[in-house]
């Protein structure tokens, strides 16, 4: 079994900037895939962004691509750094860990999820 622990949710102006942070523990995972979903009030739940632990790939959604930088680790955590944030970015957003090679932005694809931190930005 894998726990994910997001940190560093929060409230900022538009155009500012926030960093998530995700601590995986539990069994090995290391050649799985880690990354984040958002859900916005009404909407589903939306891919992020991935990055492939073993290789270091990573994918972005096309509304995050140039703003947002996944990274990584040598401890298991995984960061989101979110920059020129929108209004539109605000949502609930969770940390995933597993995935499939091809199917990386597939939500139906990822056995272990976190609670999710709420991440508000105003206009």
């Amino acid at each position: 079994q894998v726990q994910l622990l997001e940190s560093g949710g929060g409230l900022v102006q538009a155009g500012g900037s926030l960093k998530l942070s995700c601590a995986a523990s539990g069994r090995t995972f290391r050649n799985y895939a880690m990354g984040w979903f958002r859900q916005a009030p009404g909407k589903e739940r939306d891919f992020v962004a991935v990055i492939i632990w073993n290789a270091g790939t990573t994918y972005y959604a096309d509304s995050v691509k140039g703003r947002f930088t996944i990274s990584r680790d040598t401890k298991n955590t995984v960061y989101l750094q979110m920059n020129s944030l929108q209004f539109e970015d605000t949502a609930v957003y969770y940390c995933v860990c597993g995935g499939r090679p091809g199917l990386w932005r597939s939500r139906n694809e990822y056995e272990h999820w976190g609670l999710g931190t709420q991440v508000t930005v105003s206009s």
